[in-house]
């Protein structure tokens, strides 16, 4: 079994699936494209994960509290769609971007209940875009869908994917 760990929190991956860190320092262009925290290959799809911990033991309330109101309004919006295209176009380049790829975001937030998650989900595929133009013109999606959760949708939507949190 391969662990992630981000922060305080930790993926477990099963038996025979791969990940990875994508945002570190074996990126090497971090100075002018952003990155997903890791890439997990299964051997028909790829996921782009990435982990938000506003509800982290060691985070300070005033930015818990700025990062949910920009998160619930909209504004972390951009940040995460450049995450996802700027790791799209980077595979791509490394000519490793052939099989399907979803885009899963965790908010570690005791705060999000469904109906925001839902929200938040649902732009995210708007603005990504998944669905590609109205003319059709895509022959093929650039993801093939997407999903914001918190802990507990996390947990119950991808139990193969178990997200644990960390003792303090």
């Amino acid at each position: 079994m391969t662990i992630l760990r981000e922060g305080a929190l930790q993926l477990s991956l099963p038996r025979g699936v791969q990940g990875k860190r994508f945002d570190d320092r074996d990126h090497g262009l971090s100075h002018c494209m952003k990155a997903v925290d890791f890439v997990v290959e299964e051997p028909d799809r790829v996921l782009f994960i990435e982990f938000k911990d506003p509800d982290h033991p060691g985070a300070d309330p005033s930015s818990r509290s700025t990062f949910m109101n920009e998160l619930v309004s909209g504004g972390r919006d951009d940040d995460l769609v450049r995450k996802y295209r700027d790791s799209f176009i980077y595979r791509w380049a490394e000519k490793a971007a052939e099989k399907p790829i979803g885009y899963c975001v965790l908010i570690a937030a005791r705060r999000l209940d469904e109906a925001m998650l839902l929200v938040r989900t649902e732009e995210l595929k708007r603005r990504l875009p998944v669905e590609g133009p109205p003319s059709g013109a895509w022959k093929r999606p650039i993801a093939f869908g997407c999903g914001v959760f918190n802990l507990e949708t996390w947990n119950k939507h991808l139990p193969q994917y178990r997200v644990t949190r960390l003792a303090p």
